[in-house]
C-alpha cells in the first residue's frame, strides 16, 4: 500500500502546484489574527494567572518526580510519562531542523521570538493541559479521553460542537508523520548513505527504501496503543535531551569566543531584521511565533491530548506539568540548535536548509564524527515523533468517526510516512503550518473562555496543598 501511495502521488499529482497551493495556505493562515490569538492570548494568560508558571516551579518538578502519584486515580499513564511522550513529540525534528529552517529564513533574531513564545506558552500550556482533564470526555466505547475537542464539548457545550470537529479534522493531518519522516530520511540519505554511495541515480528510490523502513519500526511502537508509547518515550526522551544537549555544549566550548556576540546579533537581529528580512520586524515575529508553535505546540493542543491521558483527578497538577514543556523544548534545546548554528558561522556558509544545515554545523565543530553524533540524536528524535504524534491522530479520529474504528487510522498514518519521505520539505512544513494555525483556533478561544475556570481550581488546589504542607509540620 505505502508503495503504491508514493508512485501514484509522484506519477499522478502536479507536485509543483501542490507544494504552492500548501505555501500558500499556510501564509495566509499563519497572518497577524492567529499571531494576536497565540502570543496575545499568552501573554494574557501569563498576567490573568499572576506569573502563575514561575511562581510553582518548584512544585511542577515535584509533581513531574512522582511526588503526589496514585496509581488509582483515572487515566491511562503517569505525569512523567504524560511529559516524555509529549516531548517525544515535541522535542523532536522541530528543535533540530525546524530552528534551521527559522534561521535559514529569518535569520539569527528569530531565535529571540521563540524564546518570548515558549515563556508565553508556558501560561499557554498550563490553562490548556488543566482543561484537558478538567473536561474530559468519553469516547464512543466510554473509555476516558481528554483533548481540546472534549474540553469544547463538554465545557463550552454541545452549540460549540463545529469548533471541536475543526480541531479534530486539522488534527488528522497536522499531526502526520510527513516532517519527521522527510527530515529523517535527509539526514540518513545526505550523512549516512551518499558519502559511501549507497544511493540511487533517482533519489526517489533511495528516499522510497528509508520511509518502508521507518513504516516498519514505526508500526511495531504505534499498533500497541499509548501504554507502549508513553513507555517507549519515557525510556527514550531524557537520554536523548542529554546527548544531544553534551554534543552541543561541546560545540559551544570550542566555539567559545563567538558566544556573546552570537546572543548579540540575536538580540539585535530581533529587533531590525537586518540580516535576513530586509527590516521586516513583523515578518521576523511571525516566523518565530510559527516555529515555536511547531516547535513546543503551546495553543495548538496536541500535548492537550496526552496530559489528558494522565493518571490523575487533579487537573491544575496536570497543567503544572505541561508548562514545562516550552521550556524544556524551546528555551533549552532549540537555543542549544540556534546557539551550534549561529557561532559555527553555518547559517551564513551554508546552502543547506533544515536537518543538513544542523549536520554541517556539527560537522564543523566536530569533524569526522559531528554529523554522525547528530545522526544519532535525529534517529532518536525523530522515531519517539513519530511514536507520539499517532496518538494524537487516532484521538482525533476516534472523536470523528467513533472509537472502535481508530486502528483504521494507524494504517494511514503509516501509509504518508512514505509521501514525506518522498516529497519536497518546502511542501511538507507548509502543510503542517497551515493545520497547526486550524488547530490553534478553537484551542486558544476554548481556553480564553474557561480561563477564569481554571483560576478558580488553582485557588483551591493551591490552598488545599498549603493546608496540607502545615498539617505534615505539625506532626513533624
Amino acid at each position: 500500500m505505502c508503495i503504491f501511495v508514493a508512485f501514484y502521488i509522484r506519477n499522478s499529482f502536479p507536485l509543483k502546484r501542490l507544494e504552492e497551493f500548501f505555501v500558500a495556505f499556510s501564509d495566509a493562515a499563519w497572518g497577524m489574527p492567529l499571531l494576536l490569538l497565540l502570543m496575545g492570548g499568552g501573554f494574557y494568560f501569563m498576567f490573568y494567572s499572576g506569573f502563575l508558571p514561575f511562581r510553582y516551579l518548584r512544585h511542577a518538578i515535584n509533581v513531574l518526580r512522582g511526588k503526589y502519584d496514585d496509581p488509582n486515580d483515572p487515566g491511562d499513564i503517569n505525569h512523567f510519562e504524560a511529559l516524555s511522550a509529549a516531548l517525544a513529540a515535541t522535542v523532536g525534528m522541530g528543535n533540530i531542523s525546524g530552528v534551521a529552517v527559522a534561521i535559514a529564513i529569518g535569520g539569527p533574531g528569530v531565535l529571540f521570538w521563540m524564546w518570548v513564545s515558549a515563556f508565553v506558552g508556558m501560561a499557554t500550556k498550563f490553562f490548556t493541559c488543566s482543561l484537558s482533564v478538567m473536561y474530559r470526555g468519553h469516547d464512543s466505547v466510554g473509555h476516558l479521553e481528554g483533548g481540546p475537542m472534549y474540553v469544547i464539548e463538554t465545557g463550552l457545550g454541545k452549540k460549540w460542537k463545529p469548533l471541536a470537529v475543526l480541531f479534530a479534522v486539522a488534527g488528522l493531518f497536522g499531526t502526520l508523520p510527513i516532517f519527521q519522516a522527510n527530515q529523517l530520511t535527509q539526514v540518513v540519505r545526505e550523512v549516512l548513505l551518499a558519502p559511501h554511495g549507497l544511493t540511487t541515480t533517482d533519489p526517489f528510490y533511495t528516499n522510497l527504501t528509508i520511509g518502508l523502513g521507518l513504516v516498519f519500526i514505526t508500526s511495531l511502537v504505534i499498533f500497541g496503543g499509548i501504554q507502549r508509547i508513553g513507555h517507549v518515550a519515557g525510556k527514550m526522551v531524557p537520554g536523548m535531551v542529554i546527548l544531544y544537549m553534551l554534543s552541543v555544549f561541546y560545540i559551544m566550548f570550542t566555539n567559545y569566543t563567538a558566544i556573546p556576540g552570537a546572543f548579540a546579533m540575536i538580540f539585535e537581529d530581533a529587533f531590525t531584521a537586518q540580516t535576513m528580512l530586509g527590516g521586516a520586524v513583523g515578518a521576523i515575529i511571525i516566523a518565530g511565533a510559527r516555529r515555536a508553535a511547531f516547535s513546543n505546540e503551546a495553543g495548538i493542543g496536541t500535548a492537550s491530548m496526552m496530559h489528558g491521558a494522565a493518571k490523575t483527578d487533579e487537573p491544575i497538577r496536570e497543567g503544572l506539568v505541561a508548562m514545562l514543556g516550552p521550556f524544556i523544548d524551546t528555551i533549552v534545546v532549540c537555543t542549544l540548535t540556534g546557539l551550534a548554528i549561529i557561532v559555527t558561522g553555518t547559517w551564513q556558509t551554508s546552502d543547506a536548509n533544515g536537518v543538513t544545515m544542523t549536520a554541517t554545523a556539527f560537522n564543523n565543530a566536530m569533524p569526522g564524527f559531528g554529523s554522525y553524533v547528530l545522526v544519532i540524536c535525529v534517529l532518536i528524535f525523530a522515531f519517539t515523533s513519530l511514536f507520539s504524534y499517532s496518538y494524537y491522530g487516532t484521538k482525533c479520529f476516534s472523536y470523528l468517526f467513533g472509537a472502535k474504528y481508530k486502528h483504521y487510522y494507524n494504517y494511514f498514518y503509516v501509509a504518508t510516512i512514505v509521501f514525506g519521505a518522498t516529497a519536497t520539505i518546502t511542501a511538507v512544513i507548509a502543510l503542517i503550518d497551515g493545520m497547526y494555525a486550524m488547530m490553534a483556533i478553537p484551542t486558544m478561544i476554548s481556553a480564553l473562555l474557561l480561563s477564569p475556570k481554571v483560576m478558580t481550581a488553582a485557588r483551591d488546589y493551591f490552598k488545599r496543598m498549603k493546608e496540607f504542607r502545615e498539617v505534615e509540620k505539625q506532626k513533624a
